[in-house]
């Protein structure tokens, strides 16, 4: 009985481990200050970005995960973003006007 509730537990804390690993990361709200599309690099001006573990507003160089996305908004637009950290630096993966 003993080994049924252990495994009834490892099954439950693996299957909570793989949804929490898929949930997206919260959505960062920010204004674009710069578009450099030859080195796939976007200046964004934001809030705290809590899921990089930047308590502050401010402004940073981010890469991009697609260059497609830098056409997609010029200087001034408002935009919400979602960004990792990498070995290289902190990557744009999702972003898009506004509403």
């Amino acid at each position: 009985m003993k080994s049924i509730a252990r495994l009834t537990t490892a099954l439950a804390l693996t299957l909570g481990l793989a949804l929490g690993s898929s949930a997206q990361a919260p959505s960062i709200s920010g204004e674009v200050k710069k578009i450099d599309e030859a080195a796939g690099k976007i200046t964004l001006k934001h809030g705290p970005a809590k899921s990089l573990g930047m308590d502050e507003p401010m402004t940073m160089v981010y890469r991009v995960k697609d260059p497609a996305m830098l056409r997609q908004v010029k200087v001034g637009d408002k935009v919400t973003f979602e960004a990792e950290e990498a070995a290289a630096g902190y990557t744009v993966t999702r972003m898009e006007k506004a509403k």
